[in-house]
């Protein structure tokens, strides 16, 4: 039997299965499904200091293999997930568990990876920098190496956990953005958050979601991702948790070999709710078939 386990930051993961923040919720949506101590970890819904509902609806539109969502990062906000949702998931949850943390100003990361250091049932920050800056516009602090690298640093000095900056697909260097963070004091890496989307009604001749635009996801972003990550992988020195479009035990393989220690399932987890459970069974298999004995052996292999 293959060893599929592998290790981020220290961190020792049964699996390389993730599912990613915004769609798996806090755990108890799932749990009532399959055992979710199955996975590899756990990357709870993005969280920001204060509660939101979100975007006004519609806010999701399908497409062609894949979807578009302008949620708006709705969530309970940092005090209640601390004070309920943590300690709820700890009941259901006994893996190490990923804390996905957004934000719109520098200070407002700070203070959300301030307050979630102290709490021992998080193991991992993972920052969102898509979120757009207030205060600068609206532009997303992970569409600049300069903004991108202020936040890691912020949430660095609050810290003593393992911080992985979470990257927009939506520039025109993703290396430059992650070098920036690695210099910054970024422990990892999480990329791709999802493209820029959009879809429209032929019937009205509107939008689809009432923010107009929003993030694209689903099997066909997956090639970008890959190219990406392996791009990164040869830029910095980090681990990278690998994301965007992942929905078979085949395409975890493809993204290890091109860089990623971990991998996270998104959207697909939206499609089908047992896709995590279904590629943890496949992984063992699959690496039979390929010759792979340890898992952790094939990372980067993609590299010459």
């Amino acid at each position: 039997m293959a060893d599929i386990r592998t290790e981020l930051s220290g961190i020792k993961l049964d699996n390389p299965i993730i599912p990613a923040s915004g769609t798996f919720g806090f755990g108890a949506e799932f749990s009532h499904l399959y055992d979710i101590n199955i996975l590899g970890s756990f990357s709870f819904k993005g969280t920001t200091k204060e509660p939101r509902f979100g975007n006004p609806t519609p806010r999701i539109a399908e497409c062609r293999e894949g979807m578009i969502n302008s949620v708006g990062l709705a969530n309970p906000g940092i005090d209640k997930v601390i004070s309920e949702e943590l300690p709820a998931l700890r009941e259901i949850f006994h893996k190490p568990i990923i804390a996905n943390i957004s934000g719109f100003s520098v200070d407002e990361y700070k203070y959300c990876c301030d307050r979630i250091n102290k709490e021992d049932q998080v193991e991992i920050i993972e920052v969102n920098i898509s979120c757009p800056n207030v205060h600068a516009g609206g532009m997303a602090f992970g569409t600049s190496p300069d903004a991108a690298a202020e936040v890691t640093a912020a949430v660095k000095s609050v810290t003593d956990k393992p911080v992985y900056m979470k990257l927009s697909p939506n520039v025109t260097s993703i290396t430059d953005i992650a070098k920036a963070c690695e210099a910054a004091g970024a422990d990892g890496i999480s990329l791709i958050n999802t493209l820029l989307g959009m879809r429209i009604d032929i019937r009205r001749g509107r939008p689809v979601i009432a923010n107009k635009m929003g993030g694209f996801s689903g099997p066909a972003i997956f090639p970008v991702a890959v190219r990406m990550i392996y791009q990164v992988y040869d830029a910095v020195n980090i681990p990278i948790i690998g994301m965007g479009g992942v929905s078979t035990a085949e395409d975890v393989i493809e993204m290890m070999m091109a860089g990623a220690s971990a991998v996270e399932v998104g959207a697909q987890n939206l499609v089908d709710p047992y896709v995590c459970p279904k590629i943890i069974e496949r992984l063992p298999i699959l690496c039979k078939e390929l010759g792979i004995e340890k898992l952790t052996d094939i990372i980067g292999k993609a590299h010459g």
